[in-house]
């Protein structure tokens, strides 16, 4: 039974009717990673797995929302003490209250949802949930919040009611995706634009590790303080640098000797990889896939070597792909464990699984996972 015909049959069992069914999708990022907080750019897509909700008003101003995939259900107000215990419920009610800061209407409403994101994977399930309820209850309501403030309700949902800190590219992904089309975005002017995907003759693949290392929170906040104080040294000589990524690479020259090593290696990472999104963009432009792989591998070096955030399971398969000479190979996401993103051309496709499945459990204990990606739309009515 597929995820839709379950969520509506819950639907019934609970509420006696039919609700509407919205949708929203993971994300991945092909490159672009860690310059979202130092101004730059990221290059996103939203994907072929995501999250369904049946939804439908009740009257009341009491919302009940079930989980089919923690088979949960939960009740809560939609005043601001009224926040439910349960960890997946306020990202529902976060979603809520968000919308009604900005003055738009939310009255109670029924809801059952389920996903199809793996979790852990680095794939933003979460963004995807916040994007499918936002999108919801802005059509619903007929709210007429604008698209920019719909993920900006997502992102707001997890730095107060989730207690993370996180930047605007997951929501942004999830709310703007488009079928076959992966997209630039300027963090700091909130620019965006359209690039086609469409690798004819390659497929893209994570590879899921399975590992997550503790570290990266503390690890992630450390990072982000010395692309900091490199910038701030920068812009003695250079006023008009407000982020690293405004930054030339022979201004972080300039400041070399007046900074630690280890900031210096973080903002080297920072100011290439801002460069590579603009070369994958014109790359894929000219249709040209081997190039956008190159630019992986370098970004996958410069996550591994100078911003130190890879582990030894993530550059383990890495170097595998360029041994098999697969196209194009990166960690995804923040690091220290996750996923492994690769273009990799049809006739090496199932060599290159059989081998990283075998190779990695033979080395580590157990067997990474596999996901094909096909690039799709993102929140919208179904």
């Amino acid at each position: 039974m597929n995820m839709q015909t379950r969520i509506q049959e819950k639907f019934r069992a609970l509420f006696g009717e039919d609700g509407i069914l919205y949708a929203s999708a993971g994300r991945i990022n092909l490159i672009g990673e860690h310059t979202d907080y130092n101004g730059g750019y990221v290059f996103p897509g939203a994907i072929d797995c995501g999250i369904v909700a049946a939804i439908r008003l009740n009257g009341t101003d009491k919302v009940n929302v079930c989980s089919l995939d923690y088979d949960e259900c939960c009740s809560f107000g939609l005043r601001e003490e009224d926040a439910p215990e349960k960890a997946w419920a306020r990202y529902v009610f976060g979603v809520c209250r968000e919308t009604l800061k900005r003055g738009g209407k939310v009255e109670g409403f029924n809801a059952v949802f389920a996903g199809d994101v793996p979790l852990g994977a680095g794939l933003s399930s979460s963004a995807a949930l916040e994007s499918c309820f936002a999108f919801a209850l802005n059509d619903l309501f007929a709210n007429g919040i604008d698209k920019f403030e719909l993920a900006r309700i997502g992102q707001s949902t997890e730095h107060n009611y989730c207690g993370v800190k996180c930047g605007i590219m997951d929501q942004f992904a999830s709310i703007f995706g488009q079928e076959g089309k992966l997209i630039r975005l300027n963090c700091k002017t909130m620019e965006y634009k359209y690039f086609p995907f469409h690798p004819e003759g390659y497929r893209l693949v994570l590879i899921d590790s399975c590992v997550k290392h503790e570290l990266a929170s503390s690890a992630y906040n450390r990072r982000r303080a010395s692309c900091e104080n490199a910038a701030a040294a920068i812009r003695k000589n250079h006023p008009e640098v407000e982020f690293l990524s405004d930054a030339k690479r022979v201004w972080l020259d300039e400041v070399r000797a007046d900074i630690p090593e280890e900031d210096f290696l973080r903002a080297e990472y920072v100011i290439g990889e801002v460069q590579r999104v603009l070369d994958v963009c014109d790359a894929l432009e000219r249709g040209d896939y081997e190039t956008v792989g190159e630019m992986m591998y370098q970004t996958h070096f410069g996550m591994s070597r100078l911003y130190e955030v890879s582990c030894e399971e993530l550059d383990f398969l890495n170097k595998l792909a360029r041994k098999m000479d697969v196209t194009g190979s990166r960690v995804m996401g923040g690091g220290f464990g996750g996923c492994t993103i690769n273009l990799v051309r049809n006739e090496l496709y199932d060599s290159f699984i059989a081998a990283a499945k075998k190779e990695f459990e033979a080395r580590f204990g157990h067997a990474p996972k596999v996901y094909d990606v096909v690039i799709s739309d993102g929140a919208r009515r179904l």
